[in-house]
């Protein structure tokens, strides 16, 4: 059964206090939509977890510096509403956009620290965006738990900062990345990808296994990349923006994986900008 599409604020308030006075816990699963195998992961982690599951879809204009880009960006409603249907979603939370920005909204979250490196100092104002957005969708639904996906890590750790320096209610909890058979990461922009680009795809995520392999077994990370971007380049990608070692707490740069760490690399093939990351 598909479930209820909402738009509303108000709705959607209405029903969650429903469900609080019932004494039920609540979780949300923020997305922009084109939903993969990777959204469904974390709605089934969401179900397991709480009493109630609340996917969200709004594709947020102020996470897009690249006004193309977000015109661009995959928008699957009905469809994504059909694969929610197999699942235990009790709502679909699809706000108009003047539910999320009114007119004369003046508000701007920042997390500072985590949001200057990686993806951050090639996308000005991302993760102010994603900041704002996410303290909007937690203090809308009211969630007890909010589940994101650890492909995407910065994310995950500007969220997970961000609701503990605002003493927010909800608990956030990273899920593993979710693969594709030929290792590619799961992502709504695979969708962007030609054919032909989508075959020469995983060779991103091989190129990181093989230094991530490398950093195992004591190489240094700025020996290691210079080989390693040298495969992603011959592969057919265009440009590598990043592939760096970082301490996974504060995502300061590492040459060895001393500490936990994350080998996290973005990089750009037939005009579509590719993310991923691997534990080391």
């Amino acid at each position: 059964m598909i479930p209820p599409i909402i738009r509303t604020k108000a709705d959607l308030r209405s029903r969650v206090a429903e469900w609080k006075a019932a004494g039920e816990s609540v979780g949300v699963v923020p997305t922009m939509g084109a939903l993969h195998q990777g959204h469904l992961s974390l709605v089934r982690a969401a179900e397991e977890a709480c009493d109630r599951v609340i996917v969200t879809i709004f594709v947020n204009p102020k996470q897009f510096n690249n006004p193309e880009d977000l015109e661009n960006y995959p928008r699957t409603e009905e469809d994504d509403a059909k694969k929610l249907s197999h699942h235990r979603v009790d709502m679909v939370y699809v706000p108009n956009p003047e539910e999320i920005y009114p007119d004369g909204f003046a508000t701007n979250v920042s997390v500072s620290g985590l949001t200057d490196v990686l993806c951050g100092a090639h996308r000005p104002g991302h993760f102010d965006g994603v900041a704002t957005v996410v303290t909007k969708l937690f203090t809308q639904t009211r969630a007890d738990q909010a589940f994101f996906g650890e492909k995407d890590f910065q994310q995950l750790q500007v969220v997970t900062r961000l609701a503990a320096d605002l003493d927010l209610m909800t608990e956030v909890v990273g899920c593993p990345t979710i693969r594709e058979e030929d290792g590619l990461a799961m992502s709504s922009r695979n969708l962007l990808l030609s054919d032909r680009a989508r075959i020469k795809a995983p060779a991103l995520g091989d190129a990181m296994e093989a230094m991530a392999e490398g950093l195992r077994a004591g190489g240094s990370a700025s020996e290691l990349r210079i080989e390693a971007r040298k495969r992603i380049l011959a592969a057919g990608f265009t440009e590598v923006e990043y592939l760096d070692l970082r301490a996974c707490d504060d995502l300061s740069t590492l040459d060895k994986p001393e500490r936990p760490a994350r080998l996290l690399a973005a990089a750009w093939l037939a005009g579509v900008r590719l993310i991923d990351n691997i534990a080391v």
